[in-house]
């Protein structure tokens, strides 16, 4: 006897169940085989056919072919005496529970997890640099698409599925808060908008790529990962770290430990917080966390956190961009030996980087206080913890909290859309 039988769906099962010449010599002994004339069923003309057999592709990109419905060609000889029938019906059941058996359930089946969507926005950089001579340590011109960047990276495709945007293309020199008004803009529209985005990756060159990041971790509207990466040589040059960066910032925007830790700067697989990211040098490995900043890294077998900020940020941020048109300035000065102030100016505040005044430029800075300018102090490291000033100082100035001096004034920025108190706005500085 002869079964075959065939599955149903994405699988092909062929059993074939061929039962070998029964010895005569136990048959003849059977009492059931007296006064029948046994002959050899391999020769037995006699048979029954399904012929409601079909046979389908898996599609057109794969050729294998594959059934979607059960055939059963039996081949039953019909002078088998009654138990050698039994024994095949036996042997078919057999064959039948085990095809059953090895049939995916489908209802059970677990299909492997979509990976994350993701935008990635570009806005220029050397990550997007191309150089007249490639392979070489020359100059460049930024101009390259973000479409050609990410194309050239195929791992991505590991991780998630992106998309891309060209916000700009530009040295991040050029950058202005006018762009960083409209970036913000963009990325809380598309969390808004578009659900199904994981998360944001931002190419960004590095000259200005802390104080983007910082800005955006003060504005954007939500707990989702927004993620700033750069380069320190251009795509075209000798070993740039614009892909593998760009890989690192990706695959932390699709991590799900990414969520709720504020804006991002990813470079050189150290994860940092936007709040204390540094460009310290302009070479690869050139960014800093400081002390408090480097919150995780981006390893071969995944992405680690081992700190998330306390302070304010993103969707636990006061700052409302609705109305705004145009930011206050703010300025920076530096403090020095023998400076006796900044000069005139302008600003609405300014931020003072100084490790002390001297009597001339306390008086410089009072000055500008009566005139109603709010005056700020900070290290021009960044890491001093200032007290705020007593409430019974008649000209308080703010105490900035670990904070460098372009990080106080974006912060001083966004403070005075909200209030022109000097106390309202040494607690926001004591929050964010």
């Amino acid at each position: 006897m002869v079964l075959t039988m065939r599955g149903i769906g994405d699988c092909t099962f062929e059993v074939a169940v061929q039962v070998l010449e029964l010895q005569k010599l136990q048959m003849m002994q059977s009492p059931m085989a007296s006064g029948v004339g046994l002959t050899d069923h391999r020769q037995t003309k006699c048979k029954f056919h399904d012929s409601s057999s079909k046979v389908f592709r898996r599609s057109s990109a794969d050729k294998t072919k594959i059934d979607t419905g059960w055939a059963i060609n039996l081949k039953l000889d019909c002078l088998l005496p009654r138990m050698l029938k039994r024994l095949s019906i036996s042997v078919l059941l057999m064959g039948v529970s085990v095809i059953l058996g090895s049939i995916p359930n489908r209802a059970g089946a677990q299909t492997p997890p979509e990976l994350p969507r993701l935008l990635i926005i570009a806005t220029g950089g050397t990550i997007a640099g191309e150089q007249g001579e490639p392979g070489t340590l020359g100059g460049y011109d930024i101009r390259k698409p973000i479409s050609e960047i990410v194309a050239e990276v195929p791992e991505i495709r590991r991780y998630a599925q992106v998309e891309t945007t060209q916000f700009a293309n530009i040295p991040s020199a050029y950058i202005t808060p006018d762009q960083w008004l409209q970036l913000a803009r963009n990325v809380n529209s598309v969390f808004e908008k578009r659900p199904e985005i994981a998360g944001i990756v931002v190419t960004h060159g590095t000259d200005r790529l802390e104080e983007t990041a910082f800005f955006l971790h003060l504005t954007v509207k939500s707990e989702k990962p927004v993620v700033i990466v750069g380069a320190q040589r251009p795509a075209t040059g000798i070993s740039p770290d614009g892909p593998i960066n760009l890989l690192s910032a990706v695959r932390v925007a699709a991590a799900h430990g990414s969520r709720g830790k504020g804006v991002l700067v990813v470079m050189d697989d150290r994860i940092i917080s936007a709040r204390d990211a540094e460009k310290v040098y302009a070479r690869a490995g050139g960014f800093s966390g400081r002390e408090m900043g480097n919150i995780g890294i981006v390893a071969r077998h995944g992405v680690e956190f081992f700190y998330a900020p306390t302070r304010r940020h993103t969707s636990g941020s006061e700052f409302d961009l609705g109305d705004v048109m145009v930011f206050p300035r703010v300025d920076i000065q530096y403090s020095y030996a023998g400076s006796d102030g900044g000069g005139k100016t302008e600003a609405k505040a300014i931020i003072v980087a100084t490790t002390g005044l001297s009597g001339p430029e306390r008086n410089y800075y009072e000055a500008l206080q009566r005139k109603g300018v709010i005056i700020a102090t900070t290290f021009p490291s960044g890491d001093q913890v200032a007290s705020p000033s007593s409430a019974r100082e008649a000209l308080p100035m703010v105490a900035v909290e670990r904070l460098l001096p372009t990080h106080a004034r974006i912060l001083m920025m966004l403070a005075l859309t909200k209030t022109q108190d000097v106390h309202e706005i040494q607690r926001i500085f004591d929050q964010y």
